[in-house]
């Protein structure tokens, strides 16, 4: 009999890819805001209400529920929003475990390498390194807090935090918006472009959520980011000679992203380098760990 592995995040690109990876071997559910599937199970994390059939001989769930933190501008109730996705989400769940009196096997939840601060420095950040001080480490330290209380509460034998950097796929997120306007010949660096951002392949990341899911020694946060590193201005060189664009000079001036995002510019105008060298100790092996082969997969130009 195959074990039972709730996703929650039903929508998102890395659940639709990671389901895919994982049918075969579990019977894989998802907790949605709309039931369309059999195997998909409604909740209302506003209302608190939540269909825990899901929960029937559950082992495992991987927690990727959580409003987008780029997609708009941080006002007071999107900050709200963004913390209560992560957060609510994650104690409404422990709530109906609890409940029902279920123990998992593992509890694996995304988390962010945001949880270091947005700053650009020479640092690469480890997993014992210390915590930033801003609203994006605020809202990681609180999500990774929640996905803890499984363990201290009993409720999972083990919890696994997957510590996400910028997932770059070519049908959301990041990659696709900075294509766009390379595509059309206008793109171009943001800020000074010496930001660096920590990246990941699609594929890699779900896989890194499977191989937490299948060993069982893996416990505790993982920075899941390629281990090459890279910088706003070399990503943006990379996007543009994988698609075969010139780029648009000068860089975009940061108070001009300053004007636009508000405060959800220190996201896009600062980063530092993140070490993933703790999860390849522990076995992982990153098929697309160089930047242009994984620009080349996502746009299919070679």
């Amino acid at each position: 009999m195959k074990e039972v592995v709730v996703i929650t995040g039903a929508n998102g690109s890395v659940a639709k890819v990671l389901a895919k990876k994982l049918e075969n071997e579990y019977t894989v559910r998802f907790l949605t805001r709309t039931k369309k599937h059999e195997n998909e199970f409604e909740w209302d994390i506003t209302n608190g209400t939540i269909d825990d059939k899901a929960f029937e001989n559950a082992s495992h769930i991987i927690h990727l529920a959580g409003a987008n933190i780029s997609e708009k501008r941080w006002t007071d109730e999107r900050k709200k929003e963004i913390i209560t996705s992560r957060v609510d989400s994650a104690q409404l769940i422990l709530r109906a475990l609890q409940k029902k009196n279920i123990q998992l096997k593992s509890f694996i939840s995304a988390s962010a390498v945001g949880i270091y601060g947005a700053i650009t420095s020479e640092k690469i950040f480890k997993e014992d390194d210390e915590k930033g001080n801003d609203f994006l480490s605020e809202v990681v330290i609180l999500w990774e807090k929640a996905a803890d209380e499984f363990l201290e509460k009993n409720v999972a034998e083990r919890v696994v935090k997957v510590r996400i950097s910028i997932v770059l796929s070519e049908k959301e997120g990041a990659l696709k918006k900075m294509a766009v306007p390379v595509k059309f010949g206008i793109g171009s660096p943001i800020g000074t472009g010496r930001q660096y951002i920590p990246w990941i392949h699609i594929d890699d990341l779900s896989s890194v959520f499977e191989f937490a899911l299948k060993n069982k020694n893996i416990t505790g946060a993982y920075n899941a980011a390629a281990p090459q590193h890279t910088d706003n201005e070399n990503l943006t060189k990379e996007i543009s000679e994988v698609l075969d664009k010139p780029l648009f000079m000068p860089n975009v001036p940061g108070f001009v992203m300053k004007l636009i995002f508000g405060e959800l510019s220190v996201a896009l105008l600062e980063g530092s380098r993140t070490s993933s060298e703790k999860l390849q100790n522990a076995g992982f092996e990153f098929k697309f760990p160089d930047l242009k082969l994984a620009l080349e997969d996502l746009f299919k130009t070679k």
